[in-house]
């Protein structure tokens, strides 16, 4: 299975693209809740599996699903960390693994996890797979180290990082991170692509949440 699509119970999509994203995946793992909100667009869907606490499904839908229902009741992680670990576990042959529903409805949520794409650098063997988080306003995803992004020009983008002794040096930004000092979120946000490739040079490894629009 090379694309797996991860939806979580925030604010499902409408926009082509994610949409496009959720229809064409090979498999969806629903977080809890997001069961139905999945059975919403798609009523004869079934989904891979639903993973979490499972509290907020209704007692019908797990009659109905209970074979690809797995409850995990700790609390030490939220539910699209249980499924990021379901899938890495149950299909650690997938390439592409596509978040979606993870933003909007309560901000927290979102501030969380997008903070959590970041942590999944480290806390999983990610390798070469290619993990971003889509919403209807923008794409995200996570560097480590010095490279190339293929963007386009004129694209929206803000880039994020925790680590306030990470330098970075860039060519094809309007505003050139050379002289930011990532000790405050809004540092290197509200930039702007102004060639098609964008590079990034760093001091040295970390993570970096890049997110375009």
């Amino acid at each position: 299975m090379n694309s797996i699509v991860i939806l979580c119970d925030g604010a499902f999509p409408t926009q082509p693209y994610p949409l496009f994203l959720l229809d064409s995946a090979e498999g969806v793992v629903c977080c809890d809740g997001a069961l139905e909100k999945f059975l919403e667009h798609n009523p004869e869907g079934k989904p891979l599996a639903v993973v979490g606490d499972l509290d907020s499904i209704q007692e019908e839908l797990k009659t109905r699903f209970s074979d690809i229902l797995y409850p995990e009741a700790e609390q030490d992680d939220n539910d699209m960390t249980k499924a990021m670990r379901w899938v890495l576990t149950r299909h650690p042959e997938v390439e592409e693994i596509t978040i979606l529903g993870a933003t909007g409805l309560r901000e927290d949520h979102t501030v969380g996890n997008l903070g959590l794409l970041m942590e999944y650098t480290r806390s999983f063997d990610l390798g070469d797979r290619r993990v971003t988080m889509v919403s209807d306003y923008g794409t995200a995803f996570v560097v480590t180290d010095s490279g190339d992004l293929h963007l386009g020009e004129g694209r929206r983008i803000s880039l994020f990082s925790a680590d306030n002794s990470l330098k970075i040096t860039s060519e094809g930004l309007e505003w050139p991170l050379d002289e930011v000092v990532f000790d405050a979120w809004w540092k290197a946000t509200l930039n702007r692509t102004s060639a098609p490739i964008v590079s990034l040079h760093f001091n040295h490894p970390a993570a970096v949440l890049v997110i375009v629009d």
